[in-house]
């Protein structure tokens, strides 16, 4: 089956294709795009996907686990750690609801938190929109944005620690690693724009179908407050931060920490699973510390994904592809129980 690159569904196209195989199931999926499709049982029962998100989870627990602000309210009020934030909406759809929790009210909370602050669009994945501000000018600009993409956009507290996703199926971690967000390092004769060139193709390479946008506002502001640009050049060895979100589809890198990871934090994964009334998610959690050891600082839930890629993971290597075929050909087969 030959279909485009889109979102790097193809690789999870090819492994269900490859997990039916194994199992005696019906795949089917659509032929263009490769991104939807229909899995059928000998016993009858059809189970349907798209993209990342099977017939796996309910549908209700799915959806809050979709929503950032919803799913932090139930978080908190179980007793999970959330990082500090508050909702606001978009000029229009405030007026809609006739609320006046928008922009100005926004700044207002922002400010009192404290500059900088993250701006997020609330029901958007994969680190889209998501970005860190510093001034007024910045907060507005970056609020009406991420107004044309989401009607409700979350004011958040940045915090300090190691990003983690940690992936949980029925009551077992599958994987977890740590991610780090896009970075470059100098070799003191390339611009900043070859060496984004050169990790793009790096990434490809690696087998990975998703990568960075090299035009990505968030960049370029990013490259403006280090007083740097495309062509500047760093010294060797000089490294660069230049995406304030670890997403791995924004360019994020990982490295994989699922034997390391310490008993406190599978069970903080696993149980927040179940209690979010999920069987399959992704637990993002940010760690003043290490994910290996008893913390003695402060650590917080990020968010929480029902449909959690790994198509990124799996270009860590032969274990990790392994890993996700497992947990993979798990799910297809807890689908297919009545």
């Amino acid at each position: 089956m030959k279909v485009k690159t889109i979102l790097g569904q193809p690789l999870l196209a090819s492994l269900f294709l490859k997990i039916g195989k194994k199992l005696n199931v019906k795949v089917f999926i659509e032929e263009e795009y490769g991104v939807v499709g229909k899995i059928s049982y000998s016993n009858g029962i059809n189970r349907y996907f798209r993209g990342t998100t099977l017939d796996i989870n309910t549908m209700g627990s799915s959806e809050i686990a979709r929503d950032k602000d919803y799913s932090k309210i139930f978080m908190r009020e179980m007793g999970y750690p959330v990082i500090p934030w508050k909702k606001f909406y978009s000029i229009s759809f405030a007026a809609k609801i006739k609320s006046k929790q928008t922009i100005e009210r926004a700044w207002k909370f922002g400010k009192k938190m404290g500059l900088p602050v993250f701006l997020k669009p609330n029901s958007k994945s994969q680190g889209t929109g998501v970005t860190k501000v510093y001034t007024k000018t910045d907060f507005f600009k970056v609020f009406k944005e991420i107004s044309y993409i989401d009607n409700v956009i979350l004011v958040e507290q940045p915090v300090i620690g190691k990003d983690y996703r940690v992936v949980v199926l029925d009551k077992k971690i599958i994987s977890a690693y740590e991610r780090i967000p896009l970075t470059i390092v100098g070799d003191n004769k390339s611009t900043i724009r070859a060496l984004l060139k050169k990790k793009q193709s790096d990434f490809k390479k690696s087998g990975r179908d998703r990568t960075f946008n090299i035009n990505d506002k968030r960049l370029k502001m990013i490259l403006f407050r280090k007083k740097v640009t495309f062509n500047s050049i760093l010294l060797k060895n000089e490294s660069l931060r230049l995406l304030d979100n670890a997403n791995l589809s924004t360019g994020g890198t990982s490295i994989d920490v699922t034997e390391k990871i310490h008993p406190f934090f599978k069970d903080v994964a696993i149980k927040l699973t179940k209690h979010m009334g999920l069987r399959l998610c992704g637990v993002d959690l940010i760690i003043d510390g290490d994910i290996s050891t008893l913390p003695t600082k402060k650590w917080y839930v990020i968010e929480i994904n029902s449909a959690p890629g790994l198509d990124h993971y799996t270009s860590l290597g032969k274990k990790q592809r392994n890993i996700v075929e497992s947990l993979y050909t798990k799910v297809f087969k807890a689908m297919g129980k009545k």
